[in-house]
């Protein structure tokens, strides 16, 4: 079915039995759907361990309340507050990077990879390295690190459930072990809240408009994407290492109802798609549930109600940060993980008003063309190798969002609150 060696005719785990569960980002957006899964089904679910950013009074809150056995927060300022409120709980608790790492180890049967940016690399493979499964929600393992992680996927035997609804929908769709029938693979996108605006209103969009996605509730940083169509650029990187299929077997389709979440066609004409309403709690209780399926009482769709789906092709002109993940996937080596870095400094520069919407896509398409001669033979083939060439490839951005703002002083809306 995939490069995971996963089928979807594996038997359904039985009904007694308890699957120990680890949440790596435990209040973020998909952290906390997982958590309010866990917490639905505590017959089902056994918490292991859950880690946050630096938010100590959420992260205690949920480790008390789904019983978890540790906690861990990445800020080591917040030591002493997160002790004192687990103080007499029974629940351990660790700061640091080493403490997320540590989440990542701890013995489980299923880990939700869900820390968000360059930061959960190092917890998802300890996570990767236990050989059991993990639930992947974190884009950078397979943007910045795909091969090097796919490896170690495979060294370790570990089996890898994609959680974002467009490779859940593909996993789910595939109908065997592997994808030799598979002619292509189409993800959809909605489009974001600029799919119909035209270049010269795109122009002047400012971070709160970019920031209103008409389908889905999402941090700033992936709703920003959404908006450029990065998001479906980084998916396709991701695709490329989840599936058995070459880089140009893989395109994006926009699909502003977000019905339909991904299509796989068949070389006998088939085309199988998974279809649901636009809630991410859909493909995380399948994660966490899988091989089996989870009962969740969520919102059903209903197609007559729902009415026409309609399907068009991005536009380059409008949106280029498509195109330029495209090429980066083509070229393959450092470019991934130089898009993935410089796209981080460039959403943040537009949610800061430092640069405008399409200095987004120009500054990361800069960076890459700065990193092909400054960072050329540097390949990400290891941990310590991907994090120096996301350093790298951070400070080559910064330094053309310096020339840019430089050029154009004075020409974006610092002064409008978000």
């Amino acid at each position: 079915m995939n490069k995971n060696g996963q089928g979807s005719s594996a038997e359904p785990e039985s009904a007694g039995q308890t699957k120990r569960v680890s949440v790596l980002g435990a209040t973020g957006t998909i952290g906390q759907h997982t958590c309010d899964l866990l917490a639905l089904h505590p017959n089902r679910f056994q918490t292991v361990a859950l880690t946050a950013n630096r938010n100590a009074k959420k992260l205690a809150s949920l480790a008390i309340a789904l019983k978890a056995e540790y906690a861990a927060l990445a800020d080591e300022s917040m030591a002493e507050e997160l002790r004192l409120l687990l103080k007499g709980t029974g629940i351990e608790c660790g700061t640091g990077k080493a403490a997320l790492v540590e989440a990542g180890a701890r013995a489980a049967d299923l880990i939700m990879a869900s820390i968000v940016g360059s930061a959960g690399l190092a917890p998802t493979l300890a996570a990767l390295h236990q050989g059991t499964t993990v639930a992947l929600a974190n884009k950078e393992c397979l943007v910045s690190a795909g091969a090097f992680f796919m490896k170690e996927r495979e060294r370790c035997g570990t089996t890898l459930i994609p959680v974002d609804s467009e490779h859940s929908a593909v996993f789910q769709s595939l109908d065997s072990l592997e994808c030799e029938h598979v002619e292509r693979i189409v993800l959809t996108a909605s489009g974001g809240p600029f799919r119909t605006w035209t270049p010269e209103q795109i122009a002047a969009a400012r971070p709160e408009d970019a920031l209103k996605h008409p389908n889905w509730t999402m941090g700033q940083k992936i709703t920003i994407d959404s908006a450029t169509m990065m998001n479906k650029g980084l998916e396709l990187i991701e695709a490329f290492h989840l599936f058995n299929v070459e880089a140009d077997q893989l395109s994006a389709v926009i699909h502003p109802q977000s019905i339909i979440h991904a299509l796989v066609y068949y070389s006998d004409g088939s085309v199988i798609a998974q279809a649901s309403l636009p809630d991410m709690r859909t493909p995380i209780a399948y994660s966490l549930a899988w091989p089996a399926r989870l009962k969740a009482d969520f919102k059903r769709l209903d197609l007559a109600a729902a009415g026409h789906l309609t399907f068009d092709e991005p536009d380059p002109a409008r949106f280029p940060a498509l195109r330029i993940a495209k090429e980066s996937l083509r070229a393959g080596g450092a470019a991934p993980t130089v898009l993935n870095a410089a796209n981080e400094v460039a959403v943040e520069a537009f949610l800061n008003r430092s640069t405008s919407f399409p200095g987004i896509a120009a500054l990361v398409e800069h960076t890459l063309s700065k990193a092909e001669s400054d960072l050329a033979g540097v390949v990400p083939d290891s941990l310590e190798a991907v994090m120096y060439l996301d350093t790298r490839a951070r400070e080559i951005a910064k330094t053309v969002l310096l020339e840019q703002t430089g050029a154009c002083a004075g020409s974006y809306a610092y002064s409008v609150p978000i």
